[in-house]
């Protein structure tokens, strides 16, 4: 498969983009959007058939199963990132080999239902959580021990707003390109 469309199926609606100087409007949207993953999920998968969970998303990409599981396991690790943010100063977070997990039998046999509930309740804390943040607490951040980069509490929510959008869309292109 040719380096571009590989990179259209790997980036579907391209690599996240931050700036330090966003807005209310966008973190409110990006807020919107955690709050509407579990329905949006839902929404996608529930009408596949194990064969279709199944069916990687892209040539070398995770099975659909793999990646619903796999939006449980990074958004559990993004609601603890918060927290630590929250409550201490600027912690080191630990990092953790998602390629890895997503071999796990969990994530390669286990019932999506099992995720898709787990996230229900994760987003509807995460969300409550977000929602009372004040600006100040939107500037707090947390340390990526890969690099140590600082990334401030604000900055994490567009990221997994943005991953939430990604990982759908790699579901919605398999469906759509499938006609399923």
């Amino acid at each position: 498969m040719e380096d571009a469309k590989l990179e259209a199926l790997k980036y579907p609606i391209g690599h996240f983009e931050y700036s330090p100087m966003v807005g209310k409007d966008t973190i409110d949207n990006w807020i919107q959007d955690l709050e509407e993953l579990p329905n949006t999920l839902k929404n996608l998968i529930n009408p596949l058939t194990s064969e279709q969970l199944d069916t990687p998303y892209r040539p070398g990409g995770w099975t659909v199963r793999q990646v619903v599981h796999h939006l449980a396991d990074s958004h559990h690790h993004s609601y603890t990132r918060f927290k630590w943010a929250m409550t201490e100063k600027d912690p080191v977070i630990k990092a953790y080999d998602e390629k890895s997990w997503s071999d796990l039998i969990d994530a390669k046999t286990a019932p999506t239902a099992l995720s898709l509930d787990y996230i229900t309740a994760l987003h509807a804390k995460l969300v409550f959580l977000l929602k009372g943040l004040t600006p100040e607490d939107m500037d707090k951040s947390y340390v990526h021990p890969d690099n140590n980069l600082k990334i401030s509490v604000k900055e994490n929510i567009g990221k997994y707003a943005w991953h939430s959008r990604h990982h759908c869309a790699h579901i919605q292109g398999l469906i759509s390109r499938k006609g399923w």
